[in-house]
């Protein structure tokens, strides 16, 4: 469990750096603290979700899907590799949890 800690906090790490934050101070005004903001779908719909979904392995996959598939080294934000239901269904699974 450790171990997976540490990489989701590394994954989290390199998340937040592609959210253009290099030269900021800190998130987006409209973000609450303990939250990121992703974009799903084709029409890149926002979303801010609590830190605590790095909890559900369904999301975390998301997030390893959204690496390979698009990196995290851009200014554009964490794109998530699925479609609006999909990622309502995970959320709806991490806070089950």
């Amino acid at each position: 469990m450790v171990r997976q800690g540490a990489q989701l906090k590394k994954m989290l790490r390199r998340c937040s750096s592609s959210l253009g934050r290099r030269d900021e101070a800190g998130p987006p005004e409209d973000v609450p603290r303990g939250h990121f903001t992703v974009y799903v779908g084709t029409g890149r719909s926002r979303y801010i979700v609590p830190v605590a979904c790095l909890d559900a392995l369904e999301f975390q996959e998301l997030l390893r899907k959204a690496e390979e598939e698009f990196g995290f080294s851009h200014d554009m934000g964490i794109t998530l590799p699925c479609d609006e239901a999909t990622f309502h269904a995970v959320l709806a699974t991490a806070a089950i949890r």
